[in-house]
């Protein structure tokens, strides 16, 4: 008997109990689309927060106040306060090194637009020029926020394609004034719709001045400050001069966090990296269920096919043939569930992509392979035993049915 024997063989008896083969094509199936799809799904999470990080700027780093290792569980953290907040002049003493290319300066704030009749409660950022080509974003109309001294509230703002929609309609905003919580400030500019960034959706955004942010939400502190570094090489020096400056500015206190984007995107990375992993090993239980179901199944046509198998070796069949007759067959099963699962897994990321533009759930080349792999290595491990017990069959019993 030949490999080709053994297959025709083996897709003779899959026909012969298709009830039976249908059973077993869904269980693997099953396993192998869970794997694919949810790799996919994890792998396009981590996609989407990389992307997100990345729309922020490039070597970018973040000052932060309150100190992670250490504010946690005081006093201080309980009530909502850190040590010493960050303040204008702190932004401002971080320009005072060659390597910083630009500071930026955060407040955020929700409050109520409105011009005339029209009013709705808006995100508010207030920040500098700088915050426009640290964020990357894009002028539809007018211009950004004006250069100069950060500390002068000058009563002027850019808002989102969304909101000049909704308060002017289809009116010009630039040169016309809205209220901001009260207070008259002038439109200079509109940004271009960008779509939604770590949680800020550029179409409904106001950005102001920081100082007027400060006047408008009533505070001094400084909610974050962004600094670009000219070179990824020169991180590491910033963050010590970084650290040094807030220092000795706040009386020697370690008060401030210090992170970098690409510290952030590596945790990220790590955590869906792991989480994908996780996820798939949880998945591939179900094929171990799958091949239980095919171990079983496999030890009842052995039962079912004594006689064929006792004339097969009083014809002169061997022992390791009769065994590959047996596992030819499981192979056979796992390799079209395996194909099944794996059109199942891939139309299912394909719906999970267009239902959530936003996540590519592709799964990687790896997930597919090992899914693949793990349902042909599953029907060959099941198999072993019906085979074992196939080829230790008596010739004479198995004629008779005993």
């Amino acid at each position: 008997m030949t490999l080709f024997n053994s297959m025709a063989y083996g897709l003779h008896s899959l026909r012969s109990g298709s009830v039976r083969t249908l059973l077993m094509l869904l269980a693997m199936s099953i396993g192998v689309a869970a794997v694919v799809l949810l790799t996919g799904i994890g792998n396009g999470a981590r996609g989407y927060i990389v992307n997100e990080f990345s729309s922020l700027g490039t070597n970018l780093i973040i000052v932060i106040p309150g100190r992670a290792e250490t504010a946690s569980g005081t006093l201080s953290t309980l009530a909502g306060r850190t040590p010493r907040d960050l303040t204008l002049d702190d932004a401002k003493a971080l320009t005072r090194n060659s390597r910083v290319t630009r500071v930026a300066p955060l407040n955020i704030g929700e409050m109520s637009a409105a011009r005339g009749r029209r009013e709705r409660q808006v995100p508010v950022l207030g920040s500098t020029a700088s915050f426009l080509k640290i964020h990357h974003l894009q002028m539809s109309r007018g211009t950004f926020l004006p250069e100069g001294d950060a500390t002068l509230a000058r009563p002027v703002c850019v808002i989102g394609n969304k909101i000049s929609r909704e308060l002017f309609a289809d009116q010009s905003p630039l040169g016309e004034q809205i209220r901001l919580a009260g207070y008259r400030c002038r439109v200079i500019g509109v940004l271009e719709g960008q779509g939604r960034s770590l949680g800020m959706d550029t179409d409904e955004l106001v950005v102001v001045p920081v100082a007027f942010a400060q006047m408008l939400l009533n505070t001094e502190s400084l909610f974050r400050i962004l600094v670009e570094v000219q070179h990824s090489e020169a991180i590491d020096k910033v963050k010590t001069f970084i650290g040094d400056t807030i220092r000795q500015r706040h009386y020697g206190e370690k008060d401030v966090t210090i992170i970098t984007q690409d510290s952030v995107l590596a945790t990220f990375d790590t955590i869906f990296q792991v989480m994908t992993v996780t996820v798939a090993g949880i998945a591939s239980i179900s094929l171990a269920v799958a091949g239980i179901l095919i171990m079983n199944v496999m030890l009842m046509s052995v039962s079912q096919r004594t006689a064929e198998i006792g004339l097969c070796k009083a014809l002169g069949a061997a022992r390791g043939q009769i065994m590959l007759l047996i596992v030819s067959e499981a192979l056979l099963l796992s390799a079209f569930g395996g194909c099944l699962g794996l059109a199942l897994g891939l139309a299912g990321a394909r719906i999970a992509s267009w239902l959530y533009p936003a996540l590519d759930a592709t799964p990687p080349f790896w997930a597919i392979g090992a899914a693949l792999g793990t349902a042909l290595l599953t029907g060959l491990i099941f198999s072993l035993m019906p085979a074992r017990r196939a080829a230790g069959l008596d010739p004479i019993l198995a004629l008779s049915r005993r």
